[in-house]
C-alpha cells in the first residue's frame, strides 16, 4: 500500500511540473497569438479597413522586419549563420513534406496549382511574422541564427519549387520555367534576404551603423513584432473574405484540416527525426539548434502564401483555412512543444 502510495507521488510532482511548464510557456505565446486574434477581429468588425491591409503589409515587410532580421543577423555570430548542418538537414525535410502533401493532397478536385500551394502552406511555417520574435523570447536571442537559415530556404527554395509545380497542370499561361524566374525575381525583389544578407556582413566584418540610424533601425525592428502579428490576423479576415466570392467549388474539412494537422505535428517530428538521425551520422547539428528547427517547425502556417495563392489563381478558400486553423491550433500546439522539447 505505502509502495503505490510513494509511486503516486512522484507521478503527481511529474504532472504538476508539466502542467507548470505550460503555463509558463503560455504566458510568453499568449501575447503573440492574442495580438493575431486582434487583427483578425479589427479586420473583420472593419475597425480596420481590407484597404489598409496591404499599408500595413507594406510597413512590416519594408521598413520593420528587414530593420528587425537586420539587428539579429547582426548581432549573431556568422557560423550560426552559415551552419551547413543546419541547412541541409531543414532543406531535406521541406522537400519531403512538399513532395508528401502533393502526394496526398491530389485528387479529382484538386490539381498541381491547389496542390502546390496547398503543399507550400504545409511546409512553410510563419518565421518571418511570427516565429523569430516569439522564438527569441522563448530561448534568447541565439535562436535567431537557425531561424533565420529556415527562413532562407523557405522564402528562396521552398517556395520557388512550389511555385513551379502549380504551373504543371497547365493553370497558368507559361510553363513551370517561366513560374520559377518570376518566383526569383520577386525574392530579389524581397527586402528579408537582403536585410539577413546585410546583417551578416556587419556580423562579420563587425561593422556597426552610426549612432542615430542604429537608435532609427531599433525602433522600426521593435515595432515589427506587435505590427507583424495584428497584420497576420488582418490578412486571415481578408483572406476568409475574398474566398467567399472564388468558384473552385464546395470546400470540406477534408480538404484542409488534414493538411493543417500535418503541418503542426507532422512537420516537426520529420524536423526532429531527421535532425537526430543526422547527428547520429556525425552531421555537426547543435542540439540547440535543432531545437529551434523543431519549434520553426511547429510554427503554423505562413500567412503570406494566402497572398501568392490569390495572385497565381489557387484556391484562395483552401488556403485561407489551412492557415486560419494552424493559427488557432498553435497556440496549444506550439506551447506544448515548447514544453515537451524543455
Amino acid at each position: 500500500m505505502r509502495a503505490k502510495m510513494s509511486a503516486r507521488g512522484p507521478r503527481k510532482d511529474v504532472i504538476a511540473e508539466t502542467i507548470r511548464g505550460m503555463l509558463d510557456v503560455l504566458r510568453v505565446t499568449f501575447p503573440f497569438f492574442a495580438l493575431v486574434l486582434c487583427g483578425y477581429w479589427a479586420a473583420r468588425r472593419q475597425m480596420l479597413p481590407f484597404e489598409a491591409i496591404p499599408g500595413l503589409n507594406g510597413f512590416v515587410l519594408y521598413f520593420a522586419l528587414p530593420c528587425m532580421l537586420f539587428r539579429f543577423g547582426a548581432n549573431t555570430p556568422v557560423a550560426q549563420l552559415l551552419d551547413a548542418g543546419v541547412f541541409l538537414s531543414y532543406l531535406f525535410c521541406a522537400l519531403v513534406m512538399v513532395g508528401f502533401l502533393v502526394a496526398v493532397s491530389m485528387n479529382r478536385r484538386i490539381g498541381w496549382n491547389d496542390a502546390a500551394f496547398g503543399a507550400l502552406v504545409g511546409a512553410f511555417p510563419n518565421t518571418g511574422f511570427m516565429g523569430m520574435p516569439l522564438l527569441v523570447a522563448l530561448l534568447g536571442a541565439a535562436a535567431a541564427g537557425p531561424a533565420i537559415i529556415t527562413m532562407i530556404i523557405d522564402m528562396v527554395i521552398t517556395t520557388s519549387l512550389c511555385i513551379a509545380l502549380s504551373r504543371l497542370d497547365g493553370a497558368g499561361d507559361h510553363g513551370a520555367s517561366r513560374a520559377v524566374k518570376n518566383a526569383l525575381s520577386g525574392i530579389l525583389r524581397n527586402p528579408l534576404p537582403w536585410a539577413i544578407l546585410l546583417g551578416t556582413l556587419f556580423s562579420g566584418f563587425q561593422w556597426s551603423l552610426p549612432s542615430p540610424v542604429a537608435h532609427t533601425v531599433a525602433l522600426l525592428g521593435d515595432a515589427a513584432s506587435p505590427v507583424a502579428l495584428f497584420t497576420i490576423g488582418a490578412v486571415l479576415a481578408r483572406s476568409q473574405k475574398i474566398a467567399h466570392h472564388e468558384h473552385h467549388g464546395p470546400l470540406t474539412w477534408r480538404d484542409y484540416v488534414p493538411v493543417a494537422l500535418m503541418k503542426l505535428f507532422l512537420h516537426p517530428l520529420l524536423v526532429l527525426c531527421v535532425g537526430l538521425a543526422a547527428i547520429s551520422i556525425g552531421v555537426p547539428i547543435e542540439p540547440f539548434a535543432l531545437k529551434v528547427m523543431v519549434l520553426v517547425a511547429a510554427l503554423p502556417s505562413a500567412s503570406n502564401v494566402a497572398m501568392l495563392s490569390e495572385r497565381f489563381g489557387a484556391d484562395n478558400g483552401r488556403i485561407a483555412r489551412i492557415i486560419l486553423v494552424s493559427t488557432a491550433a498553435a497556440f496549444l500546439t506550439f506551447s506544448g512543444a515548447v514544453t515537451l522539447l524543455r
